[in-house]
């Protein structure tokens, strides 16, 4: 069968010659529309530029020239909402979305549209989007944040962004975006089945069922399959035109005029109401998924020849002759006089340089710091007044748990931008008070009661983030963030390396977790693993061992998303929240008074801790297995050990340097991780160490968690490290028999 590319080509210009045109359309007058003759030319330009590149990047993947053929033949209708939609209206768009771009960029003078998207074809690091890294539809200055394969992901942040706009009014903040913006995304009829795209698309109708502005426009780009699998006839319509709180309009994207009547409507609609609207575009598929995609595998040719039939291009250029703005001579020499420009402009791009170095290619995974105003500490008159109904409780030492809280009240006092969200952390203070009274100091639009759903609880945070907001979301769960893992790791830390830096979603993530839950246990309450973020390039992962630190930590981690620009995910060890003594009841050495902000030491990235001097052994560790190495470090000092005990506090990245520091002055070293031995940040540390000290490393061993989920009630710590095992594993290490007499005395 003859290339499709290739034959589409052909057709075109032997269709519009003898105006062999097809009976769509719905015979529309475009200035009856409101559309000027040359925004007609305009968009039809568009439309021909979208599928040149199209036609250009298979030839350069033939060359080895270019690396990425999935194009947007056949959805070129959608240039009629990127005239629609102002270019201050945010868009997350999918990857068949050229003709959008190129027709957003005409709004705009200075724009060099084509030779930028050749770049991305050709990943040359003069891509001014992503700078090499990968072909994505992104500007920052057409305020398109940019999107690779996406399938549905964007959505729950298109929804949080589309929130942000009102929320900024209300809260009068600074914003990227002007107060009458709305926030657009598209996606196929395939990705419409995704759980991305029903949660974003469910949270935005509860939004929106409760009166909460949310202008916002789903655009359903709907061509009747996914890659090969069919998409049942009329279900998109059966499945959003009756959603409640979600008004849908429906238009025939393969005539640029009715889709430009119904998506002016669609964006008013939103505008106006600032209501969420789903915009229904019919489409067709041509030329395949991919250049790699085989049609006639899996359609019949008369299948394949019936969507050619229908070529979007076909029907503008019919509408166009009719409205006697060109005539078929002047459309077929507009088209040849387009490809060899775009031609000719591929060929420049593909000398353009490369990136070469490893460096290069991970210049932007961290962001670049930014210039903010330094808002003051709060002054001890405002600060009294603010915690007026604390006043009992700062008199004396205090558990994690209420200094967190207390940190979070101050932090907010202090930035006027940082919105709470997440289940239950209104009224109810969530699920351990952290965030309790937040609600009533500082109203509902600054701690948000989301619906129980992580997706849109991250995606809400992400869009914020893209409007001048500093989210702090809260996931009550560790074990429940892997619900929504890929909103973090495809969406939240990927940003700035797409964009080359330009865009970024700082943010702070808390997550309840680790185990040690007295009474309580079961794996989902109780997950003693966050592998999952250990490898995600530029995340910052903080996990405090006690309330001073974590007080200290969260305002740096605040710091970091402020200033920095970071993703940051706080882990709160959930055991040790109301913890208040360390050997013995009563003796409240793990509880700690509230130091202001004004008058505390800050907690950098990366610092660590080391208790005690001892040359012997050192244990290193975190969290809970922190405050039980804590408790051995007692035991075996009384027996006549010299322990030091190292609190790693930040994990990612891990300071594995001033960690071998530490540790190498001691002959011996214990490792101990509450987390599984499989995929645990012990393999990290013994790998450093035998990285760093090589020959040179002292006796090295670790005690881990077993490779087991964590069971109920009593049963719920036989997997994890213990007091006794970690004295047990110490003594194993250094070759001693113990004492038993001052071991039974000790403990």
């Amino acid at each position: 069968m003859e290339d499709r590319a290739v034959a589409l080509d052909r057709s075109f210009i032997e269709r519009v010659n003898k105006q062999d045109f097809s009976d769509i359309g719905e015979g529309w007058d475009h200035r009856k529309l409101g559309l000027s003759d040359s925004d007609f030319i305009g968009m039809f330009e568009s439309q021909l530029k979208s599928r040149l590149l199209d036609l250009e990047s298979r030839k350069m993947r033939a060359r080895n020239q270019g690396f990425y053929t999935i194009g947007s033949s056949g959805h070129e209708g959608n240039a009629a909402y990127g005239l629609t939609f102002r270019p201050t209206d945010m868009a997350f768009l999918h990857y068949r979305s050229g003709a959008f771009m190129i027709e957003r960029s005409r709004q705009l003078s200075g724009e060099t549209i084509l030779y930028d998207m050749l770049l991305s074809f050709a990943a040359s690091s003069d891509d001014p989007t992503s700078g090499g890294r990968h072909k994505v539809l992104g500007s920052k200055r057409l305020n398109i944040p940019p999107q690779t394969s996406t399938i549905a992901s964007h959505l729950p942040k298109a929804v949080g962004a589309a929130l942000s706009i009102p929320l900024t009014q209300r809260l009068e903040l600074a914003s990227e975006m002007p107060s009458d913006s709305v926030v657009l995304c598209n996606f196929g009829d395939a990705s419409a089945n995704h759980a991305s795209a029903q949660s974003a698309i469910n949270s935005a109708c509860w939004a929106a069922y409760q009166q909460v502005p949310l202008p916002l426009v789903f655009i359903c780009e709907d061509n009747g399959i996914g890659i090969s699998t069919r998409t049942p006839k009329g279900w998109i319509a059966a499945s959003f035109s009756q959603r409640a709180s979600l008004k849908y309009f429906y238009c025939d994207g393969r005539d640029i005029l009715d889709t430009y009547k119904v998506s002016r409507e669609a964006a008013d609609y939103a505008r106006v109401h600032r209501k969420p609207v789903f915009l229904h575009v019919r489409t067709v598929r041509l030329m395949g998924h991919a250049g790699s995609d085989a049609e006639i595998a899996y359609m019949k040719k008369e299948h394949i020849f019936e969507n050619e039939a229908q070529d979007p291009l076909i029907v503008t250029a019919q509408q166009l002759i009719e409205a006697r703005l060109m005539n078929s001579k002047q459309i077929v020499a507009l088209y040849e006089s387009m490809k060899l420009r775009v031609e000719a402009i591929a060929k420049m791009a593909v000398t353009r340089p490369k990136l070469q170095t490893i460096e290069q290619a991970m210049a932007s995974i961290v962001p670049q710091k930014r210039n903010v105003s330094d808002k003051p500490c709060l002054d001890e008159l405002s600060r009294g007044e603010l915690f007026k109904a604390d006043k009992l409780a700062l008199s004396k030492p205090l558990h994690m748990g209420k200094l967190l809280n207390l940190a979070l009240t101050e932090l907010m006092a202090r930035l006027d931008n940082i919105v709470v969200c997440g289940e239950d952390v209104g009224k109810k203070g969530g699920v351990y008070h952290v965030t309790s009274r937040l609600v009533e100091r500082f109203g509902p639009n600054r701690v948000i009661n989301t619906l129980l759903d992580e997706t849109s609880i991250l995606g809400l945070g992400i869009g914020m983030a893209h409007n001048g907001i500093l989210p702090i979301p809260e996931i009550q769960f560790l074990a429940y963030v892997h619900n929504a893992e890929d909103q973090i790791r495809g969406e939240a830390a990927t940003l700035p390396f797409f964009s080359d830096g330009q865009f970024t979603n700082p943010m702070v993530i808390r997550i309840a977790g680790l185990g040690y839950q007295k009474g309580f246990g079961g794996h989902f309450h109780n997950d003693n693993s966050f592998a999952v973020f250990r490898d995600i390039p530029g995340l910052i992962i903080a996990c405090p061992s006690n309330g001073a630190d974590a007080v200290a930590m969260l305002r740096e981690s605040v710091r970091l998303a402020h200033e920095e620009q970071r993703v940051v995910i706080f882990l709160e060890p959930i055991a040790l929240y109301m913890t208040k003594d360390l050997h013995e009841t009563g003796d409240g050495l793990w509880a700690s008074d509230y130091i202001p902000e004004q008058d505390s030491t800050p907690l950098a990235l990366g610092d660590i801790t080391t208790e005690g001097r001892g040359d012997e052994l050192c244990i290193i560790s975190y969290a809970n297995g922190y405050y039980l190495s804590r408790q051995a470090q007692k035991v075996l000092m009384e027996t006549g050990l010299k322990v030091r005990v190292i609190d790693i506090r930040w994990l990612a990245p891990l300071n594995i340097d001033g960690i071998v520091a530490q540790a190498k002055e001691c002959k011996h070293i214990l490792i101990v991780d509450e987390c599984r031995k499989t995929g645990s940040i012990s393999e990290a540390l013994m790998t450093g160490f035998a990285e760093a000290l090589r020959e040179a490393c002292p006796p090295i061993a670790r005690l881990t968690a077993d490779d087991c989920f964590i069971p109920l009630a009593d049963a719920a710590t036989l997997p994890l490290p213990s007091k006794e095992s970690i004295i047990e594993a110490a003594m194993n290490l250094i070759g001693k028999e113990l004492n038993q007499a001052l071991l039974k005395e000790a403990l």
